[in-house]
Parts: structure tokens; C-alpha cells; sequence
């Protein structure tokens, strides 16, 4: 895996690379189209003078988009890359224009009698030879690293090679009317000039669009739609509400909506976002993603559900709850929690905006009765206690009375203040259904209060017979 300092240190030398190389050939090209006074080698120069200014820009750049995010560019500084580019583009046309308006003016004001050396056509197939190189060796960098300013310089220097071509082309037919008397082959070198002036125009307005679209942020519509595809798969999202998808250089950003069932536990929500974060990086990979979970009603909801929904939005634990239906109209009855601490005014006041939202969520239902019990909000202190063998026989004889009760083991009796308090474990058959344990458990809690009222609280974990290593 490339390593982001390995990144930064490859991207670097191959800009400093290319700024030199576009030294050299600016360089020669200019001493040869002065020498031969061609015009198709002195818009080379001149592109290639461009191509200085644009590598330089690209050097700088890339030296400047690896700075990490700060306080005033929170996503980072790689934007820089698509401004050069963008910049780049502007270079391209200037010189396109200057070209052609030269090659029209020794086309038609002032013809320009050139002087031909083998040398500046040297000049030319070394240029072809140098800028195939770096254009190769740039795209390969660009595309590693996901770099805009590198590709927009590769793309730069594919240019010139198809200019120098031309010029040399041109340069040749001018030769040759030159020698064997050709009067209308003396336009090929400005005529040159005019395609190398249109191959800038062509690869600049390929640059400019597709910098235009990293700077506006727009994302091709097939990987955005490869990426919702992706995340609705996911078993337990119902929906992508939202999807934002950004460029900057080599990173990619992505802001979700997604639409969960409000039924689901926090510990459920926060394993559907990862899983939907890895889900966006199979599309974009490395990408800085953001999910926000939203909560909603399930097409599956039952009314039980939507019930439980009401008091999970108001943050209380409920429990019991039933469900009648009194001719052809539902009776909710329900058990909820409150803070200990609560005066009754205050926990009646908002029990019962409880019952009103559940109302309105469920027109069918037309009443509520509520049981209030008290949430404790302390922590218990308890005074352990001698085992009280009177009551625990007090328990083994209420157990004995209800013919599911296989064993009780792990009695405990304690104190917290002046109120008793008894636990135990509770063993009953495996296939027991649920609504049958709380009945059993229930009853034997009701038959061992009748022998024991002094006792207030009594708690008993229920466990299947399988589990049992008392007995």
C-alpha cells in the first residue's frame, strides 16, 4: 500500500521533473524557430512556454494540496489541484490565440521566407521523444494517486506532442516547396501553426470541462447510483433519504441519510452505519464518509410496536402492555417508569402526553390507561442479610403449588433501609413459552407475598431447565 509520504514524494518529483524538461525544450525550441524564422516552431516555443508556467503551477500545486485540513479548510487543500488545472486551461487558449493570429498575418499581410537547418527539426523529433516521456509518466502518477493537477499536465504535454508533429510536418512541406519550386507549399509552415493552434483548443476545452466538474463538485451519475445500490442492500435500511457525493483531488467525501426502523437498539443503529460506511468505500475506497441514521415506522409495525415507538421517543422504559379490542374500537393498557423523584402532578402530566401522542399516532385506539410505577434513581446500598431460612421455605412452598416449577436455587435476602427484599433463580421447562413464565413467575411471586407481606420487593430470574446445575 502506498503510503501517503511516498504519495507526496512520487507526485512532487515527477512535477519537478516536468518543470525541468519544459525548461530544456522552451529553450531549444525558441533558438530554433528564431534560427529558421519558422513560425510553426515558434508557436511551439511559445506552447511550450506555457507548458513551463502550467508545470510550474503543477509543482506548486501538488506541493501544496498535501497539507493536511486546518481550521479554514476543513475538507483539506487538494481543491488546489483542480484550480491549477483549471488555470492551465486558460494558458492553452492564450497561446492558441496568439498562434493563430500570427499564422494568419504571414498567411495573408506579411509571408515569412524561412531558413532551413537539420537542426530545428532535430529539435522537434527530441521534443516528441521528451514529451511522450513525461506525458507517460505523468498520467501513470496522476492516475496512482488520483491527482487532477498531474493528469491536466499529462493531457498539457499529449498536446504537444501532436503539435510538434505538426510543425515538423509543416516545416517539411515548406522544404520541399522550398526546393522543387512549390509556391503554395510556403503556407505550410503558417498553415501548421493554425493545427497546432487547433489541437491546443481541442485538448484545452477537454481540460477545462473536466476541471469545471471537479470545481462544481459534480460526480458521475453511474457512481452514485452504484453506491445507493450498495447501501440499499444492506438488510435493515429502508431507505437513502439523501446522498452527497464531492471530489477533492484524490479524496472522495460522501454524506448519507439513511432511513432505519425506530424498533432498532442503539447498539443495531451503530452496526448499520459501519456496515453502510464500508458499503460506500467497496465504491469510493478510502473515502471520508458520514452516515446519519434516521428514525422510522416500519412497513412490519404492528400496533404493539408503535405503542413501544411512543415511549422510546419519550425516553422511559415500558412494560405489560395489552392490548384490547372493545366493540370493534382498541383499549391500550401499559405499564411505564418513571423517575422515583417525580412529585405525582409531574409524572401524571407526562404520562399522559404519552397517552395523547399514542392516540394520535393510532387514531383506532381510543383510550389509554397507564400503571405508573417508580424507575429507581438511586443506588441501592443494601445491608447483606443472614440467610432467612423461614422465608426461604416460605418460597419453596408457594414454588410447590405450581406444578412448572422444576427448582429454586440461589435464594438471597437482603435489606436496603427498613424493607426486605428477596431474590432467586427459578428453574421451569425449556419449551415454556414466554407468556406462560411470566404467569408462572408472577403467580409465585403472588402466593409467596400472601405468606410473606413483609417482604417488598421480590425479584426471580427465570432459567430453563437445561441451564440448570442445581438440581
Amino acid at each position: 500500500m502506498v503510503t501517503s509520504a511516498t504519495a507526496r514524494t512520487e507526485k512532487r518529483s515527477v512535477a519537478l521533473a516536468s518543470v525541468l524538461a519544459a525548461v530544456v525544450m522552451t529553450a531549444l525550441k525558441l533558438a530554433a524557430g528564431l534560427l529558421t524564422g519558422s513560425l510553426g516552431i515558434l508557436s511551439d516555443a511559445a506552447h511550450s512556454a506555457l507548458d513551463l508556467a502550467g508545470a510550474a503551477l503543477t509543482w506548486l500545486s501538488v506541493s501544496i494540496s498535501d497539507k493536511p485540513a486546518d481550521e479554514e479548510h476543513t475538507y483539506g487543500h487538494e481543491k488546489i489541484e483542480n484550480v491549477s488545472a483549471f488555470v492551465e486551461t486558460f494558458l492553452m487558449v492564450a497561446s492558441s490565440v496568439w498562434i493563430t493570429t500570427e499564422a494568419v498575418i504571414r498567411i495573408f499581410y506579411h509571408p515569412v521566407v524561412l531558413r532551413f537547418t537539420l537542426w530545428p527539426a532535430g529539435v522537434l523529433v527530441l521534443s516528441i521523444v521528451v514529451d511522450t516521456w513525461r506525458s507517460r509518466r505523468l498520467r501513470a502518477v496522476a492516475a496512482r494517486h488520483g491527482s487532477s493537477a498531474l493528469e491536466a499536465d499529462a493531457m498539457h504535454f499529449a498536446s504537444d506532442i501532436w503539435s510538434s508533429a505538426a510543425v515538423l510536418a509543416g516545416l517539411v512541406a515548406a522544404w520541399v516547396g522550398a526546393h522543387f519550386g512549390i509556391g503554395w507549399l510556403r503556407l505550410a509552415d503558417p498553415i501548421a501553426a493554425i493545427a497546432v493552434s487547433g489541437l491546443i483548443v481541442r485538448f484545452a476545452w477537454r481540460l477545462a470541462w473536466r476541471t469545471v466538474e471537479a470545481l462544481v463538485d459534480a460526480i458521475p451519475a453511474e457512481t452514485r447510483h452504484r453506491m445507493l445500490v450498495e447501501v440499499q442492500k444492506i438488510d435493515g435500511v429502508l431507505s437513502v433519504d439523501k446522498a452527497r457525493m464531492r471530489r477533492s483531488g484524490n479524496s472522495h467525501f460522501a454524506d448519507l441519510t439513511i432511513s432505519l426502523s425506530r424498533q432498532l437498539t442503539f447498539q443495531k443503529t451503530e452496526e448499520l452505519v459501519r456496515e453502510a460506511t464500508e458499503a460506500v468505500r467497496r465504491v469510493l475506497p478510502g473515502a471520508d464518509v458520514v452516515i446519519h441514521p434516521v428514525p422510522r415506522a416500519g412497513g412490519a409495525e404492528s400496533i404493539f410496536d408503535k405503542v413501544r415507538a411512543v415511549a422510546s421517543r419519550n425516553n422511559v422504559m415500558l412494560h405489560d402492555v395489552s392490548i384490547q379490542s372493545l366493540g370493534g374500537k382498541l383499549h391500550v393498557e401499559q405499564h411505564i417508569e418513571v423517575n422515583e423523584r417525580l412529585a405525582l402532578r409531574e409524572a401524571h402530566d407526562f404520562v399522559r402526553r404519552i397517552e395523547d401522542e399514542i392516540r394520535q399516532e393510532l387514531p383506532q385506539v381510543t383510550s389509554v390507561l397507564t400503571h405508573i410505577e417508580s424507575e429507581p434513581a438511586t443506588i441501592e446500598e443494601p445491608v447483606m442479610a443472614q440467610l432467612d431460612r423461614e422465608l426461604e421455605q416460605h418460597l419453596r412452598n408457594a414454588a410447590t403449588q405450581l406444578p412448572e416449577v422444576i427448582d429454586i436455587h440461589e435464594v438471597a435476602v437482603g435489606r436496603v433501609g427498613d424493607k426486605l427484599q428477596l431474590s432467586c433463580h427459578c428453574t421451569l421447562p425449556d419449551e415454556l413459552t414466554m407468556q406462560r413464565v411470566h404467569e408462572v413467575i408472577t403467580a409465585l411471586e403472588d402466593r409467596f407475598k400472601l405468606e410473606a407481606p413483609e417482604v417488598q420487593r421480590v425479584l426471580i430470574h427465570p432459567e430453563p431447565a437445561t441451564d440448570n446445575h442445581h438440581h
